[in-house]
């Protein structure tokens, strides 16, 4: 199943991106990419999201608890 780790600082989405490929290096280095909201006017509001794909659910209170960390959030996709 997918995971979007969103997060409003591209530099919060690297980092977490990073330490997700160290914890768990068979799933690759996850995308970070930078989504605008539908009808946003203004780019520099857009937020940053890791894209995680192959992650056991069992895995997944590790990765919500460095997700928040960096006052960002899960969800499924």
């Amino acid at each position: 199943m997918r995971q979007l780790l969103v997060f409003a600082e591209r530099d919060d989405a690297e980092e977490v991106a990073e330490t997700l490929s160290e914890w768990f290096p068979g799933l690759g280095v996850p995308a970070v990419v930078r989504e605008t909201l539908a009808g946003e006017d203004d780019a520099e509001d857009a937020q940053w999201l890791v894209v995680l794909e192959g992650l056991d659910g069992e895995h997944l209170p590790q990765v919500d608890a460095l997700v928040e960390e960096r006052d960002g959030w899960r969800e499924s996709g």
